[in-house]
């Protein structure tokens, strides 16, 4: 468990960046320069994210259980996912109602995926991992309300039927077998 928190803190504390402090943000930005920053940033999260990777799996294998799911909360998970794939992929398209509308879809997304994962999972790894995710997206997207709105061109549908279109496809992938090769475990079974 202890890698696995070390990885959520690593991960969601650089992502969290903006949230603790804007102004701090933006000083160690101008003072390594956007392309160092990056760089920065990007190693530090993929660090991050597989200490998360390796801890998950380490932590699964000899976890306990805090709660056990009613089935009825899998099947919303089922729908809650399939949304949060949606969000995400209106992240990277073209303006559409979606993402106007959201104007943060790739948090609001992880906030769905990992609400979802809550809601269907109950051991202690599962609580940690997905229980993290879920509270530092909750706290981002609040934040990022008092923040400027990003700046949108004109929705059009093309953005929301790609974003629809793709979320459905990536969800369809993982939920018909991708999931089991990755996790070891189906989310249908």
């Amino acid at each position: 468990m202890f890698i696995l928190v070390i990885g959520l803190f690593v991960f969601l504390g650089v992502h969290s960046f903006r949230i603790v402090s804007e102004p701090g943000r933006a000083a160690v930005l101008r003072r390594l320069g956007e392309m160092r920053f990056k760089g920065s940033y990007s190693v530090l999260a993929l660090i991050g994210l597989v200490l998360v990777v390796y801890g998950y799996g380490l932590a699964r294998a000899s976890e306990g259980s805090l709660y056990q799911p009613a089935p009825v909360l899998s099947h919303l998970a089922l729908v809650l996912v399939p949304s949060a794939f949606i969000l995400v992929v209106a992240t990277y398209t073209p303006t559409g109602h979606i993402k106007r509308t959201v104007r943060h879809p790739m948090v609001l997304g992880v906030a769905l995926w990992s609400l979802g994962h809550l809601l269907a999972n109950g051991g202690t790894a599962e609580v940690v991992m997905f229980g993290a995710f879920f509270v530092w997206a909750v706290v981002d997207y609040l934040n990022a309300f008092s923040r400027p709105q990003p700046a949108f061109g004109l929705p059009q549908a093309k953005g929301d039927i790609v974003a629809i279109a793709g979320g459905l496809i990536a969800s369809g992938i993982f939920l018909l077998g991708l999931h089991r090769w990755l996790i070891g475990v189906s989310p249908l079974a």
